[in-house]
């Protein structure tokens, strides 16, 4: 995962430069920041601010309750925005998430304990976020042996229908070349010599490699797993490392589910569930 710092000259403020930080978790903002602060830089922290925003009393802290709900709440009032000591026991709905041991090579599927471990577990995407040590399994994202794991949803409501959003592509789409994002303040010249070096180059070869291997594993679980109604949003044209808009991601979601809403009424009509008290499937 990477950061990025952006610069520019402030129009109120001549004589001063305005930079700014950002990045996604562990990507050194903070180290960044406070080695400007060293060197004399006046720093404003969004987090600070967005932790004082959402404290008691404070404008935040009421329409986030009201959105999350009571138990994102700690002991102390404050709003807990990362689990904290939370467990799968706090939940109003049945969740469980899945894990690879890659001591074993074998799956686990976590439904018990404290959510931020099993969600630290089953994000750690191997090469990116450093291996979870539970139970003395060492874990990483279980998207490497069930990228959708209908299996498990299913264990945990049998008589309801199973609806899988598949994000991978699909086996017959040609696969897409990956490229270093380089920041737009270097020269383009420059930028062309760093995506032709041997080091891009290999990451391309390793991140298209692994899109295969996780179509292919997507696609045979899938056979063999069976869901119900098979939701696949057009996000294809997306790679792991490309910028995109949040609400626009959001959207090509939303279109998904519209083609699918047929479908839906049928997995949850009444003879769909007899189907299922009865057999096991519909």
């Amino acid at each position: 995962m990477r950061g990025k710092v952006t610069r520019r000259v402030s129009n109120r403020w001549p004589d001063k430069t305005i930079i700014g930080l950002t990045g996604n978790i562990a990507t050194g903002k903070s180290v960044v920041r406070r080695m400007l602060e060293h060197l004399g830089a006046f720093s404003i922290d969004a987090d600070a601010l967005a932790h004082r925003a959402m404290s008691p009393g404070a404008p935040a802290y009421g329409p986030v309750v009201e959105l999350f709900g009571r138990w994102v709440v700690g002991p102390d009032g404050q709003i807990d925005r990362a689990f904290g000591e939370k467990t799968f026991d706090d939940l109003k709905i049945p969740c469980a998430v899945t894990a690879v041991d890659i001591k074993s090579g074998s799956e686990v599927t976590l439904s018990e304990g404290k959510l931020a471990d099993a969600v630290l577990a089953t994000i750690a995407l191997p090469g990116v976020f450093p291996v979870q040590y539970i139970n003395g399994w060492e874990l990483v994202d279980g998207g490497v042996l069930n990228p959708v794991p209908v299996s498990v949803a299913r264990t945990l409501s049998p008589d309801l229908p199973v609806v899988a959003v598949v994000l991978n592509d699909p086996m017959d789409k040609p696969v897409h070349k990956y490229s270093i994002p380089v920041p737009g303040i270097i020269p383009k010249t420059i930028a062309e010599r760093i995506t032709r070096i041997s080091l891009a180059q290999s990451l391309d070869i390793f991140l298209r490699s692994v899109d295969v291997n996780s179509r292919a594993v997507a696609h045979f679980r899938l056979q063999v797993d069976k869901p119900d109604v098979l939701i696949r949003p057009q996000v294809h044209h997306l790679s792991i490392l490309d910028k995109v808009v949040i609400e626009n991601v959001a959207q090509l979601g939303e279109e998904a589910v519209e083609e699918v809403l047929p479908q839906i009424k049928r997995a949850v009509s009444w003879h769909a569930r007899l189907g299922r008290k009865i057999f096991g499937t519909n």
